[in-house]
């Protein structure tokens, strides 16, 4: 069965996803696959592994046009780019890598140096996207972030000079944030960002160090109507700026959207590889959602052993497939055709409830039958996922 088509264009799109485990640090309010190693890695069996994977998954699936890769982590800038070389080969090797496919690897500003961009621009990376979280050096140290705003800038001005293409993170509803704070430091970021940010409100994440810490009350955060007021001030600066939203945390200049992530939040399919990553694999007419081991050397002993590290490997029905995608789907601005959920799930969505959304603001219909969550909706997203899916 050839890869998911694109809803919007229809052409198709398959992505690969390949997980880099490892960082310096554990920042305090990250709940991701990461893990700190004081010893040496050992890049080249990792790099045998990761090749070793895609092999398998690519003789499971059978052959694919790869429209975007995706390394992400963890850190991958900690990768030499030898180490990415190999990696990206092993793709290659065994599909088709479409000329134009958007290939991406994240970095943090502490691992960022020009020879090392350089080298994964040769590699074949076409894109970064870097961790920089916020640009004063107090929230800096309060997010357990190992650099300084100006080493994050001078790593976007590396980014800048050596990649057509990148973006950077930044976190906001931090402890002590005020929308005037806010406003500024986005101006000034969107001055930075050619092309594209993600602004991702802090969540306190169980089993992490920041949520024994909110739950002691040594960690204040905004509360819900100053988180609403920050978001509100993110969509109105970013669009005024001329990156408005296409994903509920995610802004782009038009025709600059992160081609990976549009990938998952379309429903379509793409392979997981490494540590902890998930995928999604067609395999005739069937989906599979797939998880490999979380531990990076009981996988890497798994890949060693077995070829792979899949520990959960799931036929999704019909109605799994139908709720994913409305779940992933109503996260885009462009939202979702109703008629795809209906041919997933063998059933419509409900008009009475379409209807009262409507009426509350929630959601908008398009003239050409479309469905998207509106920016009043956005705050409430999975209470209106959940009213449509019901």
């Amino acid at each position: 069965m050839p890869a998911s088509s694109d809803q919007v264009s229809g052409k198709p799109a398959f992505g690969v996803y390949v997980h880099w485990p490892f960082c310096l640090s554990k920042c305090p309010y990250c709940d991701f696959n990461s893990h700190v190693r004081h010893a040496a890695i050992d890049e080249e069996r990792f790099a045998a592994a990761f090749a070793r994977e895609i092999e398998t998954t690519a003789q499971r699936i059978g052959p694919r046009d790869v429209t975007s890769i995706f390394l992400g982590g963890g850190t991958p800038s900690l990768m030499q780019p030898q180490t990415v070389g190999a990696i990206l080969d092993a793709i290659g090797k065994h599909w088709r890598v479409a000329p134009d496919a958007e290939i991406s690897l994240e970095a943090n500003p502490t691992s960022v140096e020009a020879t090392r961009f350089r080298g994964y621009r040769a590699a074949g990376i076409n894109r970064v996207s870097l961790g920089v979280q916020a640009l004063d050096d107090a929230s800096l140290k309060t997010l357990g972030r190992l650099h300084t705003a100006q080493e994050a800038m001078d790593a976007v001005a590396i980014a800048r000079s050596v990649f057509d293409r990148y973006s950077f993170d930044l976190i906001y509803a931090r402890p002590g944030q005020t929308p005037p704070m806010w406003e500024a430091e986005l101006r000034r970021a969107i001055g930075e960002a050619a092309e594209h940010l993600s602004l991702y409100q802090l969540t306190i994440e169980a089993e992490t160090p920041f949520f024994a810490l909110h739950r002691a009350g040594k960690l204040l955060t905004p509360d819900e109507s100053a988180s609403r007021a920050l978001y509100d001030v993110t969509q109105s600066v970013c669009a005024e700026l001329g990156l408005p939203a296409y994903e509920i945390s995610n802004h782009a200049r038009p025709g600059a959207e992160c081609k990976h992530n549009l990938v998952y939040w379309r429903g379509q399919e793409y392979a997981g590889v490494g540590p902890g990553a998930h995928g999604r694999l067609d395999i005739g007419n069937i989906r599979y959602a797939t998880a490999t081991e979380r531990r990076p050397e009981s996988w890497l002993m798994r890949v060693e052993g077995s070829g792979h590290g899949i520990v959960t490997d799931e036929r999704l029905n019909s109605e799994e497939r139908a709720d994913e995608f409305l779940l992933m789907g109503l996260r885009l601005a462009e939202g979702i055709d109703p008629r795809r959920y209906q041919a997933l799930s063998g059933r419509s969505l409900d008009p009475s409830r379409i209807a009262v959304l409507r009426e509350e603001g929630a959601i908008a219909v398009d003239a050409d039958g479309r469905l998207r969550v509106t920016l009043a909706g956005f705050p409430v997203l999975d209470a209106v996922v959940a009213d449509l899916a019901a």
